[in-house]
């Protein structure tokens, strides 16, 4: 159970059309914005970084949502896990390579560069941050600085995500557990505190 109330989006006011373009987005509305919603201007902030690093970049958008889950993975959110997989399968990636993502170093599903920002995802994901100088360097035979940073940025969204929601227990919504427990579910995931 949530351990703060989500706020009802017919009560949001000015903030209801970053709900509506959210859901737009997703399919749903997330739970989590919905308890950031008791202080607007965080809620208003949260929505403006998820557009700009969630959002075009110079990085493939599936693999956006794949360094997003291997983040969360690495950190133990069954939420994000659940939203950050279930998001990378409308980005259009497979759901064999999201589930391969647990073995992303040796599944044949992955290019060397994938592996190379999976592997900054996993260990930047960790606490502490376990990303070496060699990773970097690994990254930059594949990325350029601005690909980089649209990688670090992601996992840093995340790293803020994965606290909150696993803090506030936040009630994981129906589309994203349903495809988790579908894809994930093989690899011990389960929706823990977040039923």
């Amino acid at each position: 159970m949530a351990r703060i109330t989500p706020l009802d989006p017919l009560d949001l006011g000015e903030q209801k059309p970053l709900l509506d373009m959210m859901e737009a987005a997703m399919g749903f509305t997330p739970s989590s914005l919905l308890t950031m919603a008791h202080w607007p201007e965080l809620l208003s902030a949260m929505g403006g970084a998820f557009g700009v690093i969630l959002g075009p970049g110079e990085l493939d958008p599936g693999l956006k949502r794949l360094i997003s889950f291997v983040t969360s993975n690495a950190a133990g959110c069954r939420y994000c896990q659940a939203h950050t997989s279930h998001a990378a399968q409308r980005a259009g990636v497979s759901a064999e390579k999201i589930a391969a993502a647990f073995e992303f170093e040796t599944s044949p599903l992955f290019s060397e560069p994938e592996r190379a920002a999976l592997r900054v995802a996993s260990r930047g994901g960790m606490l502490p941050n376990a990303v070496k100088d060699e990773d970097f360097e690994d990254l930059k035979r594949y990325f350029n600085e601005r690909q980089i940073v649209e990688i670090v940025a992601a996992i840093a969204i995340f790293g803020f995500l994965n606290r909150w929601n696993d803090t506030v227990a936040t009630t994981l919504e129906e589309p994203p557990r349903s495809f988790a427990e579908q894809i994930l579910a093989r690899h011990g995931w389960d929706q823990g505190k977040h039923g």
